[in-house]
């Protein structure tokens, strides 16, 4: 495999991290929920136009997209922002799902765990799983992350049965 390349996405990258957010939703959600509740989220919150904005708004609480690339071409991105002053949250990773396994998340998720330690100040870090996430649950366990409640996930009600797992860890 070429080298991978961490870095703060810019505008231009606005498309090829739209298309790996939608692959993924497909990818790890197509056994846990309909293809109209993923349709859904993937035109509410993963479409062009709002990547493009979450790529230039940069405060505390949304640190925009950080991405993984290799030979030119994105196949990683993470986002998130600070809850308080000494948490962090992941809101945003994922990857290529044909990257899965290359040590490519784990250096991603590391870049960006520096980032919230060093330049915002955050002591834990904090992210939440789709209860079923099956490739998600097992990679945050691994390094270090210790499950601590379920809620309902972000902008969805009981109705949509979409069942967060809060999971934590100290970065200090």
């Amino acid at each position: 495999m070429k080298a991978i390349t961490i870095r703060r996405a810019t505008r231009n990258d606005a498309t090829a991290i739209t298309d790996i957010l939608v692959a993924s939703q497909w990818f790890t959600y197509e056994k846990l929920y309909s293809v109209d509740y993923i349709s859904k989220l993937i035109s509410q919150y993963y479409n062009v136009q709002r990547i493009e904005q979450e790529i230039v708004s940069i405060n505390d609480e949304w640190h925009g997209y950080f991405i993984a690339e290799t030979a030119g071409k994105i196949v990683g991105a993470i986002g998130g922002g600070m809850t308080s002053k000494t948490a962090g949250e992941v809101y945003v990773f994922y990857l290529d799902p044909l990257m899965r396994g290359m040590g490519i998340g784990t250096r991603l998720l590391d870049f960006y765990t520096k980032i919230q330690k060093y330049t915002y100040g955050a002591h834990e870090q904090w992210v939440s799983v789709a209860k079923g996430n099956d490739y998600g649950i097992p990679f945050y366990e691994a390094r270090g992350f210790i499950f601590q409640h379920e809620e309902f996930a972000y902008g969805t009600s009981k109705k949509d049965q979409d069942i967060s797992l809060k999971y934590k860890r100290d970065i200090n």
